[in-house]
């Protein structure tokens, strides 16, 4: 069953590649997924046809946590705060506005503020590609940069932004799983040690940095830019008004965010839960938006609720995605694909490759898993003990575990953070799996021939 246990994952690749059907090809992951499930506790060939039942309890089992089911409820609002910034005028007036004060006067600019929104809203991983997506969208579409390069730009910023500023949920998460183990140094110092080690997450965001200020691009992005591909055709339907139906909505997000997390973490921000003050912050985003539409008269209530459940449906193929992709997560941690993976860091390794083997693990892990937290969850109890029978650097042993999630997080088509990256950008998730690749890929390389080269100097 060990090697069964990577077969729904690699389905879900496969028909990707294959039907070019994301949906189709989770359902089908987590059905498998189920049937091993069956077939592992001895089932007779009768009860295997209990697998389109247990995977239909399997969605409901996942959307009935509350940390899952604000997760997708979020997801759901978004669309509606997106209508409401574009259908106001919102959105087009912001871009004229920053267009002709020459802040966003060319394309690296434009560029630039995304990459920077990405960097300073480092509080929580969805926020900032959120921020970063509904700030830039129509900048993009201006300048004729498709969306696909927007996808790329808040996906390789944030992520790696909120693994290298530990100040948020992603911080005290790894803290508490390192917390579990007996070393020379604390938690916190082995935490904060990491910082040089995660060569991925530097070299990621230096990638991005060229982008953005070479203005090139290179393999499928290059098609995609000529192609200007966007699932969100109607951005500049709305004729320009006030740019405070774009802008104080998204600065009652961000602000409430921050608030929300001092609250929810009883006054640490670092406590703080990230997916119920994301959500709330969503939400009172969305009051603001609605009464400034109607103090504005710039819609009355029908007219609001109707643009507000419309933005929703549109997110709706994205947010099917998501829910998928966390239940299959789900699923895979049952039937231990995640473990079975990790196995390949074995313990008669040479020295100098169990660093890099760290981080092709993880990357393996959070690639077929869709999600780098619960890679983090499986490798760290691998690693640590290793910093005290082998004598490694606990901070470098740390920051190859979290280096290589986010890795294969961004390699994934089956990741929620790729999915919600697809959300914020109105881009098609396959089309920004396949141009962020190459450069997860090169970038990924990079990395683990640095992972050897540091191993060989141990």
């Amino acid at each position: 069953m060990d090697w069964l246990s990577i077969l729904p994952p690699l389905i879900a690749i496969a028909v990707v590649l294959w039907k070019k059907e994301v949906i189709l090809a989770l359902l089908l992951a987590v059905f498998s997924s189920e049937l091993l499930l069956i077939l592992n506790q001895g089932a007779t060939t009768a009860s295997v046809f209990l697998a389109p039942v247990n995977t239909v309890d399997r969605l409901i089992s996942t959307v009935g946590e509350a940390g899952n089911a604000r997760i997708l409820i979020f997801s759901l609002l978004v669309g509606a705060l997106l209508a409401f910034m574009r259908d106001s005028g919102g959105v087009t007036a912001t871009v004229n506005k920053l267009i002709n004060s020459g802040i966003a006067r060319s394309k690296r600019k434009v560029g630039g503020i995304t990459m920077f929104t990405g960097i300073i809203v480092f509080i929580e991983s969805n926020l900032s590609i959120l921020s970063s997506g509904i700030l830039a969208r129509g900048l993009f579409d201006k300048y004729k940069m498709s969306r696909a390069r927007l996808a790329y730009v808040i996906d390789s910023t944030c992520a790696p932004i909120c693994i290298l500023i530990l100040l948020n949920g992603w911080g005290a998460y790894i803290l508490a799983l390192v917390s579990n183990y007996q070393t020379e140094q604390s938690a916190f110092e082995i935490l904060w040690g990491t910082l040089p080690y995660n060569i991925y997450a530097w070299l990621t965001v230096l990638v991005v940095a060229y982008t953005i200020f070479s203005d090139k691009v290179h393999g499928p992005m290059r098609a995609a830019e000529s192609a200007l591909e966007s699932i969100d055709t109607e951005l500049n339907a709305a004729s320009p008004t006030k740019s405070r139906f774009m802008l104080l909505p998204l600065a009652v997000m961000i602000i409430g965010m921050l608030g929300f997390m001092l609250w929810t973490g009883g006054g640490d921000i670092t406590k703080g839960s990230g997916s119920r003050s994301v959500l709330y912050a969503t939400f009172l985003a969305i009051i603001i938006g609605y009464f400034q539409l109607l103090w504005h008269k710039r819609f009355d209530h029908q007219q609001s609720v109707k643009i507000g459940f419309k933005g929703m449906s549109e997110l709706l193929p994205l947010v099917t995605i998501v829910m998928l992709s966390i239940a299959l997560g789900a699923s895979l941690k049952v039937l231990g694909t995640g473990l079975f993976v990790s196995s390949i860091v074995g313990e008669y390794l040479p020295t100098f490759l169990i660093i890099p083997m760290l981080f092709i693990a993880g990357a393996i892990i959070s690639f077929t898993t869709g999600t780098s937290w619960g890679t983090f969850a499986i490798l760290i109890p691998i690693g640590m003990p290793l910093v005290s029978s082998l004598g490694l650097p606990p901070s470098l042993v740390l920051a190859a575990i979290l280096g290589g999630g986010i890795f294969g997080d961004h390699c994934s088509p089956i990741s929620d953070t790729t999915a919600v990256s697809s959300l914020a950008a109105g881009c098609d998730l396959l089309t920004h799996v396949k141009t962020q690749l190459p450069y997860a890929l090169f970038v990924g390389s990079v990395t683990v021939v640095s992972y050897i080269f540091i191993g060989l100097l141990l």
